[in-house]
C-alpha cells in the first residue's frame, strides 16, 4: 500500500496541474464562466465542504511529492499552506464563508486576465516541477 503512495500523490499533482492550467485558459478565453465557476465553490455547504476536502487532498499530494519534484521546498510550502486554509476554514461556519465568498469572489474576479495568467502559470510550474529532475529544486 505505502508504495502506491507516491505515485498516487504525483498523479493528483498531475491532475492539480492540468486543473489549473485548464482553469487559466477558461479564465482567458470565457470569463464570465470562469467566474461562474468560482463563485460556486461556497455557494452551498455540500460545495464548501467538498472544495475544502479537494484541497487538502491536493496539499496533501503536494507535501507527500515535494521530495521527488523539483522545487522542493516551495512546492511542501505551497501544500501545507493548502492544507492549513482548508483546515481553518473548515472549522469557520459555513455561512461566513458564503458571506465571504460572495464579497471576495466578484473583488478578485475583477480582473479575469490575472487569475488567467496565474493560473496557467502555477500549472506550468507544477507541471515543471514534475517533469524537472530534482537536482533542479
Amino acid at each position: 500500500m505505502l508504495r502506491l503512495i507516491t505515485p498516487l500523490s504525483l498523479a493528483v499533482v498531475g491532475g492539480t496541474s492540468f486543473y489549473l492550467l485548464a482553469l487559466g485558459g477558461g479564465a482567458l478565453v470565457r470569463p464570465e464562466t470562469a467566474k461562474r465557476f468560482l463563485g460556486g465553490f461556497a455557494s452551498t455547504r455540500r460545495a464548501h465542504f467538498l472544495e475544502l476536502a479537494i484541497r487538502v487532498v491536493a496539499g496533501a499530494a503536494l507535501v507527500r511529492s515535494a521530495p521527488a519534484m523539483a522545487f522542493t521546498a516551495g512546492i511542501a510550502l505551497f501544500g501545507w499552506i493548502l492544507i492549513a486554509t482548508s483546515l481553518v476554514l473548515a472549522v469557520v461556519p459555513w455561512r461566513f464563508h458564503q458571506r465571504f465568498a460572495a464579497w471576495a469572489v466578484p473583488q478578485a474576479t475583477h480582473r479575469m486576465s490575472l487569475i488567467g495568467v496565474g493560473s496557467l502559470v502555477g500549472g506550468l510550474v507544477l507541471g515543471a516541477a514534475l517533469l524537472l529532475p530534482r537536482a533542479a529544486g
